[in-house]
């Protein structure tokens, strides 16, 4: 396929479950001359089994459906295709950008607003189209670690190296990022955040708390059956009995599950 073919051949899928608003996006993508669209489908279920089957390049993707959200469908497809969030919530709009999506459509949205994110989208796509692959699409869908989570600074989107993040602290609906002496907020919950960072350096050490083991500088006994955790950035965590006893095991050098699990 040349660069020239990719420009013309970029497929869509559009998966919601409101019947106006997979009109409203088959009617935008057959306004976008380089945008195919392979088909529509109206639940998360049917979305998993024609995501594999169609393979498109690109998905626009209800996050909030009946029965499953859109970032379940993505966590179960084998197919890796580039993603566009749909939503009626701008609290989920963000998700987009924390697991790296390439745009989100907050509804309602008109004509403008989608040839933007066209805009935005098509050079990526026609780098993966092309045969370069797209890692952030990869990342969100293909259920490898995170190398980097998008985070809100100053007006901007902006990523984090996995590798700079301390720990990650859940309070109430949502997750602070603790990382280099400051602190990001996340629209997500933290059991979501956990299965999608490395279980090697990411260990979950309370319900509250998510940390970097290479951010550890010290395990002690706190009292008779739970451990204390200093972090390099100056901070005392406490673990809960249960994963003491996994902070146990790693002290007395016992390799612990590859996915983390007590």
């Amino acid at each position: 396929m040349t660069r020239a073919d990719a420009v013309t051949s970029i497929t869509c899928l559009i998966v919601d479950d409101e019947p106006l608003a997979r009109a409203r996006l088959r009617a935008l993508a057959r306004e976008t001359p380089w945008l195919q669209c392979v088909g529509d489908v109206a639940s998360a279920r049917t979305a998993i089994a024609a995501i594999d089957e169609l393979t498109p390049d690109l998905v626009f993707l209800d996050i909030r459906m009946p029965g499953m959200s859109g970032l379940e469908v993505l966590g179960r497809v084998r197919h890796a295709p580039a993603v566009i969030f749909t939503t009626a919530y701008d609290a989920h709009a963000m998700t987009a950008f924390e697991l790296g999506a390439i745009d989100y459509l907050l509804k309602p949205f008109g004509r403008d607003r989608f040839q933007r994110a066209m805009a935005r989208a098509r050079p990526m796509l026609e780098r993966q189209v092309g045969g370069a692959g797209s890692e952030r699409a990869a990342e969100l869908l293909g259920g490898g670690a995170l190398t980097r989570v998008f985070v809100r600074e100053a007006g901007r989107i902006v990523p984090v190296p996995a590798s700079a993040i301390e720990r990650f602290e859940a309070c109430d609906d949502f997750v602070v990022v603790h990382a280099g002496g400051r602190r990001y907020r996340l629209n997500l919950q933290l059991s979501d955040v956990e299965a999608r960072m490395d279980a090697r350096a990411f260990l979950r050490i309370h319900r509250s708390h998510l940390i970097n083991l290479d951010h550890v500088i010290a395990i002690a006994p706190y009292d008779g059956s739970r451990y204390q955790v200093t972090l390099r950035g100056g901070g005392t965590l406490v673990a809960s009995r249960q994963r003491s006893r996994v902070l146990r095991d790693l002290v007395r050098g016992t390799p612990r599950p590859a996915d983390g699990s007590p």
